[in-house]
């Protein structure tokens, strides 16, 4: 059942095996989606979502959409959490919802930052590196706190690198802006947003519990290898002009 259009789909309240609940399916949630429903055909994907706005679209690529705090009338075995912290008053209070809204079965995956991992000295870092302590700062915090309900939960986080794709991500944003006040030698983390859906659905098959992965691809670029790239990719209409830092 869409909670807010009252459209019924048949057998919506009748969850199976391999149905899926993602909150905040957006770009990142949507690809996990269909990439979810090709490798288990005939599931149910429900998506959560902070407001209407894109439902039917939702609807279009396979989604059952409801709006957050709507009632789930069964728990799914499956539930990723992609919801980012910038829309949410209590994000430690949304995880433990959805926390509350997976059946223990599946697997209950939350997507974080690699911003915790307290790694800055240009060592390797990996899922063993310590995590930053709670009280370094507010944003931190909020996922420090949300992590933790997700582990104590049984659940596993995901630390995701930079996301990107071609229109979205740091070379986007540097080539809108044209020149950065910045290093051009400073080391970029990313991962391609189909990278991280695929990577999400690998660890979710896994059912592990209780544990922290690191997603990232294994190429590491200087900001300026990054847009030396895009300038020479040919698939965009301006030109990054350079760093100044």
């Amino acid at each position: 059942v869409s909670q807010d259009t009252g459209v019924t789909m048949p057998g919506a309240d009748i969850v199976t095996q391999n149905d899926l609940l993602i909150v905040g399916p957006g770009v990142l949630g949507r690809l996990v989606a269909e990439k979810w429903l090709k490798e288990h055909p005939g599931c149910k994907v429900f998506g959560q979502t902070a407001s209407t706005d894109h439902h039917s679209e939702l609807t279009d690529i396979g989604i059952i959409p409801s709006l957050k705090g709507s009632t789930i009338s069964q728990k799914a075995p499956y539930v990723i959490f992609c919801a980012p912290p910038s829309r949410s008053d209590d994000y430690p209070g949304d995880l433990r919802v959805a926390a509350s809204n997976w059946n223990g079965e599946g697997s209950f995956l939350f997507t974080s930052s690699t911003a915790l991992y307290d790694c800055s000295d240009n060592r390797l870092c990996n899922e063993d590196c310590p995590s930053i302590p709670v009280g370094r700062g507010p944003r931190t915090d909020v996922l420090l706190r949300a992590e933790n309900v997700v582990l104590e939960a049984g659940g596993c986080v995901l630390r995701l690198a930079g996301l990107y794709k071609i229109d979205r991500g740091a070379h986007y944003f540097w080539l809108r802006k044209g020149t950065l006040d910045s290093r051009p030698d400073h080391i970029i983390n990313q991962i391609h947003y189909e990278d991280a859906a695929s990577l999400a659905i690998a660890i979710m098959k896994k059912r592990p519990r209780g544990r922290i992965f690191l997603g990232c691809d294994n190429k590491p670029l200087s900001r300026k290898e990054i847009m030396d790239a895009v300038n020479k990719s040919g698939k965009f209409d301006t030109k990054f002009q350079g760093f100044t830092g």
